[in-house]
This record gives structure tokens, C-alpha cells and sequence, in this order.
């Protein structure tokens, strides 16, 4: 059974779809870029069956509010405001390519917070060369403005989240879609190269 939630952390509120056992370990999944909580909808009752599953709408997404002010860092603030305001000490932590990009900064801000963390076709942070995103045209279940805002930070992203790669102590397992993904494959291996405990496998998806 899956219960639709709400929480508001620092005036902002966040949605979220929560299944499994509620003395189960925590577990947070967090979707990619124009996604929602329903993206983990498939895979969420395999997951339910060990773990207290949390699928979080990351804010401008789905039913969280959409505030107009949007970045990673924003997100990652928004994912430990989350896991304070459920008493959350400690979680297991996926994400889905930006998803991902976010677990990584929670990761590396809260470590003590992170159990095992799993990044889905998510490459390290090294810059690249920008390219203009068009807007569908239908309705969206999500902000459009938050698009050019991460997409800014993906394509020139901070320096220092490359180098605090390597202070990730949370054992990581890097999934990569391999020849068929767009993502990069080669930066999966150099963030698996600078975790200190990553590994990486490929599902030719």
C-alpha cells in the first residue's frame, strides 16, 4: 500500500509517495529532471518488501510546490530538511541522473546521514558544452524555469563538488545504462574512480 504524503520543510512543501514495513531501514529515492515520484512506481513495491520506502517530488516537480527558485543545492537542502522533519536519521539514498546530482551533495554534506548510496546514469561533475533545451509543448508536471537553472549548474558545475567526491565515505554503487545511454559512460567511471568505496555495473538499458 502506498500513502500520498506532504511535509513542508523551510516554507516549502514536498510531496511524497511512502510504502513498506514502517520499522523497515528508510529509504529515499530521488527521480530525475522532469520526473516524479511516480518515476519509481515499477520498482517501488520490490523495494517495499525490505525497506521503509520514501519517493520524494524534489521541489518544482509533481505535487511539491513549484517556488520559482531552483538549483542542486536548493534540492539538497530540500532532501535533509525532508529526512529531519520525518526523523530520519540515517537512509539509504538513490538517484536518478539530476536525482542523483543532488544525492551525491547530500552525500557529501552529510555522510553520517548516508548509508549506501546508489546514483543511476549519473556522471561526475565535469563541465560541458551547454545546449539549448526546447519546451514540450503540452502540459508539464513540473516547473520549465527550473530546467535552464539546473541545466546551468550541470553544464559548469561548482569545482568543489568534483573534488569532494572523494570524501563520500557511504559505500556506492554506480549504475550505468552503457552504449544505448546519453550520459557520458566515461564520466561514470571517473566518479567511480574518485569515491573512495563506488563500484560501477552496466545494464545495457
Amino acid at each position: 500500500m502506498v500513502d500520498h504524503r506532504s511535509v513542508d520543510v523551510s516554507g516549502v512543501r514536498l510531496a511524497y509517495r511512502v510504502s513498506g514495513p514502517p520499522d523497515a531501514p528508510p529509504l529515499v529515492l530521488l527521480h530525475a529532471m522532469g520526473e516524479t515520484a511516480g518515476d519509481w512506481d515499477e520498482v517501488a513495491p520490490a523495494l517495499a518488501t525490505g525497506r521503509r520506502v520514501h519517493a520524494l517530488d524534489l521541489r518544482g516537480h509533481g505535487r511539491s510546490d513549484w517556488p520559482g527558485a531552483y538549483s542542486l543545492m536548493l534540492m539538497r537542502d530540500d532532501v535533509l530538511g525532508f529526512m529531519d522533519a520525518l526523523g530520519l536519521g540515517r537512509v539509504d539514498l538513490v538517484g536518478h541522473s539530476m536525482g542523483g546530482a543532488v544525492a551525491y551533495l547530500v552525500a557529501q554534506a552529510a555522510g553520517h546521514r548516508v548509508d549506501r548510496l546508489v546514483l543511476e546514469d549519473v556522471p561526475a561533475p565535469l563541465p560541458r558544452k551547454p545546449s539549448a533545451a526546447v519546451r514540450p509543448d503540452r502540459e508539464l508536471s513540473f516547473d520549465w524555469d527550473l530546467v535552464p537553472a539546473v541545466r546551468r549548474q550541470i553544464d559548469t558545475p561548482d569545482p568543489e563538488w568534483l573534488e569532494r567526491l572523494g570524501a563520500i565515505t557511504a559505500p556506492t554503487l554506480a549504475l550505468a545504462g552503457g552504449n544505448a545511454s546519453p550520459v557520458p559512460q566515461a564520466g561514470i567511471l571517473e566518479l567511480v574512480r574518485r569515491v573512495p568505496r563506488g563500484r560501477m555495473v552496466t545494464i545495457e538499458a
